[in-house]
């Protein structure tokens, strides 16, 4: 099976709300239920797991419910990092799912995704073992001297960004978080899958991304992403007239 683990664990404090940002609700619609739609739809998926704020499991529920996610088959609850809250994503679905089985992490704030990227995910995990969806660095960059200035560029073509979805066979990042939790590399590193297993001497590989794949991060990206919608609802009826 393949199964799509969704992030909805943050609070988004840098949107500026007073709800945590996956559940802000664009064109009366929660921005978690588009994310989770992108993996409903998708042939390759066959199960979703939602990782989610402990005050909003029931929220998740009656989501559930109301845009008839047929493959949201589990709930956990999240932690108080991103670290954490995969880490009881990947223990929840213990014996739940074999070991060979593909899972997908992905930000519950990062509606953008679209059935490329989680397809290329899918194959080079298939492939490989793991896969990050990842484009090139196109922007100009310098590393900081200080807040102000920068003396020293960095060669973009030497750069790769990575994104999510993240794609791991089961037992490979059941493993890797074990292993970091008992030898202690789960706090040496920055908090995300990635950098931990490149600290750990694991070989990370690229699958398809896209620049517009960005998770909301911002006030602004919430505009960027009902302008999308709003697009793809224009072009829909256009479609059926």
């Amino acid at each position: 099976m393949n199964i799509a683990v969704i992030l909805a664990g943050g609070v988004g404090s840098r949107v500026g709300k007073n709800i945590p940002k996956q559940f802000i609700e664009i064109c009366g619609k929660p921005i978690l239920a588009y994310t989770v739609e992108k993996f409903q739809n998708h042939p390759d998926i066959d199960a979703i797991e939602i990782v989610c704020i402990k005050s909003y499991l029931s929220y998740m529920e009656e989501m559930k419910e109301k845009y008839n996610l047929t493959k949201l088959r589990w709930i956990a609850e999240g932690g108080s990092s991103f670290q954490e809250s995969v880490m009881n994503g990947i223990n929840h679905l213990k014996g739940k799912i074999a070991e060979d089985d593909i899972v997908l992490v992905h930000f519950g704030a990062s509606p953008f995704v679209n059935d490329k990227i989680i397809s290329d995910a899918v194959r080079v995990c298939k492939e490989k073992g793991n896969a990050i969806s990842t484009t090139p660095f196109y922007l100009l960059s310098g590393i900081k001297d200080d807040e102000t200035k920068s003396s020293t560029w960095i060669d973009r073509d030497t750069i790769a960004c990575m994104n999510s979805p993240h794609a791991f066979r089961y037992s490979f990042i059941y493993d890797l978080y074990k292993e970091a939790v008992e030898t202690g590399a789960i706090d040496k590193v920055e908090p995300h899958t990635t950098t931990l297993m490149q600290y750990m001497g694991k070989t990370v590989y690229f699958s398809y991304g896209t620049q517009t794949n960005i998770k909301i991060t911002t006030e602004e990206d919430l505009d960027l992403f009902e302008g999308y919608v709003m697009l793809q609802q224009k072009r829909k009826e256009e479609n059926e007239a």
